[in-house]
């Protein structure tokens, strides 16, 4: 965790919030934490500051703040998502959270078992926290917006075309011909099928609403190492620090003898 991520109701008055000890598990050198550590501090979708430990008593830590910088911009990524295993499910939305990408849209597909739509693991607070803590890992204060369609058809013929508007419309497929390319600056919808991709009628239907088939190679990946991968290969500049000032990451050069 490199961000300390308060929620409106952890403010107790102007630059100041009282956050719970609970609310996370004690870790050695960091939490709970003590009087006069430095934290870097965000308030949810807003801004991105300095704070200090100011008291810690039983049950609270009150932390003196100030915000003055913005989080990292999003990335242009709307992701459509094959509901995953719920065990993966956490893994999958804290990497996406870490990327930066804001608008996930979980959906059904005919390779997706019907309990993990029973799966309590979807509750708006539990989502709510796997993104949190993917933004307290990058840094970023912004949560990203989870939807859930548990009908594959309907939401790709009747929703799907608006939220894509504008966009790169892209489905990983790993049976696909075309090799996936960079994206640039343009905005990228992309959708990625369960364990073992979607079935050729739901290509057919994205297909129809303008998403071309692209893959990443022979490998077969699971989700959770394929989204990371994918975002990569779209937005390399953006990802990578190196890409965005032109600086190189080079061995050091021999010592003379």
């Amino acid at each position: 965790m490199n961000l300390l991520l308060l929620a409106a109701a952890e403010i107790a008055a102007p630059g100041l919030a009282e956050v719970a000890l609970s609310r996370y598990p004690a870790r050695a050198g960091w939490w709970p934490p003590e009087p006069g550590r430095r934290l870097l501090v965000g308030l949810r979708d807003g801004m991105i500051g300095a704070g200090e430990v100011e008291h810690v008593a039983q049950a609270h830590a009150r932390i003196r703040f100030t915000l003055d910088r913005e989080p990292p911009p999003a990335l242009p990524l709307t992701l459509l998502l094959a509901l995953p295993r719920p065990k993966m499910l956490r893994r999958v939305l804290r990497g996406a959270a870490e990327l930066g990408i804001k608008r996930i849209w979980l959906v059904n597909s005919s390779r997706v078992e019907k309990s993990y739509w029973q799966s309590p693991l979807l509750a708006s607070p539990v989502l709510d926290a796997y993104l949190a803590a993917g933004l307290e890992q990058a840094g970023d204060t912004v949560l990203p917006r989870v939807e859930l369609r548990r009908r594959f058809r309907p939401f790709v013929e009747d929703e799907l075309p608006a939220i894509a508007a504008g966009s790169l419309r892209l489905v990983a497929h790993p049976a696909a011909g075309a090799a996936l390319a960079a994206a640039g600056d343009a905005p990228v919808t992309l959708a990625i099928g369960p364990e073992g991709g979607f079935t050729d009628f739901e290509i057919a239907l994205l297909g129809a609403a303008g998403f071309a088939a692209c893959t990443l190679g022979p490998r077969v990946l699971r989700v959770e190492t394929a989204l990371p991968v994918l975002a990569a290969n779209l937005f390399p500049a953006r990802l990578s620090n190196a890409a965005a000032d032109g600086a190189a990451c080079r061995p050091p050069a021999a010592p003379p003898r």
